[in-house]
């Protein structure tokens, strides 16, 4: 049995915009002619290219193996039978046949054998080289991808402003369904519905739309999707609202295949639990939660922000998505039992290229009350702050990132970021003094903020010049060669204990004082 392979990282590509490139000249000659779509290319002569494909590709070859094939025309036709069924087996999208130099002609006992497996078979003239091929491709990937992220950010913007109306979860429903073209609603445990928008379903969509309320308003997923002809049903339980026929659930139907509006519904689905939240929690500490939410997502100063998050205090998460997962940020909001979550913007990835440096913005952040124990999740990374009151968010900002790149060198699940204690080091010298001394101390790194954050990195991981460098997103030789000028600059000897001892020192004491944007 082939291997479970993950759903595609790139969004597709169809089949009709390729061939309507008169620059590549190709020719649909056999299979589906209508909804093909592509998610990347893959060139093989093997006569098994199976163990090689991911899915969603279309596979050019020129033919070459075909060569090896003997015993005439009976021995061919079964030869490119069982071709074309391995090929539809491994998932590929479509055939790419190349005419020249080994071919003058697509093979018929291959254009007959795609049409019987309902391959679609593509040839690719001769003048046409399969780089140009896979070239258009990825131009449209990319093309796709920038829409994608437009799309997305547009959307976002939208709800935020719609959390901020009179009613907002009925603007937040209406803003949903015109950016997922597809029916929203909010329904109770028993099938009741607590508010719609968009074009109504069917009733196959509407009954499975109750099925999946069940799913995930009786203990079980935070979420559940489902698929019916054209349509992509998925469910979100909303959480403060607990258990049983009053829980809630937002519900999305969207078009087959639109990636895009999962996305949104789960930025959605995080906005409608702090939204409805309230209903069970009431009192100004829930309201002021959402309105301390709302004010942040429209770009409110944090200081305008801090009197309504109350004087408890608060622990900073990053989450950055492994590669093998698919869960949405809406899903981690629950499991972490907070709305107060900043899904981040999607970031654009070819598929060869390397992860985004973590050093950059997570993926997640969110904020979770002190008194609710934080956990590993299946399919994240976590770094975790130590709670502090609302006034030092933005240093628990800094050490929930830095927990962040050091669970990512280190590859735990989580890492926690410890407060000393009262008789810890920093107890015993004044804030004041130590500032100052660090000032002077890393005066001949100013002005240089990758240095100071490959020093941080570096004292923070004992000196390890492979865990720095994952944990920066850089190649281990840049790390040495920014830690031999951080050495330079210094002039002192970072293989001496307490020269480190001192600088962590200074780092630690500096980083107390930074601002928020560093």
């Amino acid at each position: 049995m082939p291997r479970p392979l993950p759903p595609p990282s790139t969004p597709p590509v169809p089949l009709a915009e390729l061939l309507a490139r008169t620059d590549l000249g190709l020719r649909q000659l056999a299979g589906p002619r209508e909804g093909v779509a592509l998610h990347w290319v893959h060139t093989s002569e093997m006569a098994d290219p199976v163990p090689y494909l991911l899915g969603g590709e279309m596979l050019l070859t020129a033919g070459v193996h075909l060569a090896e094939v003997t015993g005439g025309a009976p021995a061919l036709d079964a030869y490119l039978d069982g071709y074309a069924a391995r090929t539809v087996a491994a998932g590929a999208a479509a055939l790419g046949f190349g005419i020249a130099p080994v071919h003058e002609a697509v093979p018929p006992a291959l254009v007959a054998a795609c049409d019987r497996h309902g391959l679609p078979l593509v040839e690719v003239p001769a003048g046409t080289p399969f780089t140009a091929v896979e070239s258009a491709v990825w131009q449209a990937v990319t093309q796709a991808r920038h829409r994608e992220l437009t799309r997305l950010s547009e959307a976002q913007r939208a709800l935020a402003a719609a959390a901020a109306r009179p009613e907002p979860a009925a603007a937040v429903l209406r803003a949903l369904a015109r950016h997922v073209h597809g029916w929203t609603a909010l329904l109770t445990g028993d099938g009741a519905v607590r508010g719609a928008a968009g074009p109504p379903p069917c009733a196959a969509v509407r009954a499975a739309a109750g099925r999946l309320v069940q799913v995930v308003g009786n203990g079980g997923p935070s979420s559940a999707t489902d698929a019916l002809p054209g349509t992509s049903l998925s469910a979100y339980a909303l959480t403060g609202r607990g258990h049983g026929p009053q829980a809630l659930a937002l519900v999305v139907a969207a078009e087959a295949h639109d990636r895009p509006a999962h996305t949104i519904a789960g930025v959605a689905a995080v906005l409608l639990s702090l939204i409805t939240g309230p209903a069970t929690e009431p009192g100004p500490a829930a309201a002021g939660h959402c309105a301390a939410l709302v004010r942040l997502l429209l770009g409110g100063d944090r200081d305008e922000v801090a009197p309504l998050l109350g004087p408890q205090s608060w622990s900073v998460v990053h989450a950055e998505r492994r590669r093998d997962t698919t869960r949405p940020a809406a899903a981690l909001a629950a499991a972490l039992g907070t709305p107060l979550l900043d899904p981040g913007p999607e970031r654009p990835q070819a598929p060869s290229a390397s992860p985004a440096a973590p050093d950059a913005a997570p993926a997640v952040r969110a904020l979770v009350p002190a008194e609710r124990e934080i956990t590993a999740q299946p399919g994240w990374t976590l770094g975790v702050s130590a709670p502090v009151p609302v006034a030092e968010l933005p240093a628990a900002d800094r050490h929930a990132a830095a927990a962040l790149r050091r669970a990512l060198a280190t590859r735990a699940a989580l890492v926690r970021q410890r407060s000393p204690g009262p008789h810890g080091l920093t107890s015993l010298v004044a804030p004041d003094d130590a500032r100052r001394h660090a000032r002077a101390l890393l005066a001949p790194l100013d002005g240089a903020p990758q240095l100071l954050l490959t020093l941080h990195n570096w004292l923070a991981l004992h000196g390890s010049w492979d865990r720095t460098a994952t944990a920066l997103g850089i190649h281990r030789n840049t790390v040495r060669q920014r830690v031999a000028r951080i050495a330079a600059l210094l002039d002192t000897d970072l293989d001496d204990p307490d020269v480190r001892m001192e600088l962590w020192f200074a780092l630690r004491a500096l980083d107390r004082e930074a601002p928020p944007d560093r």
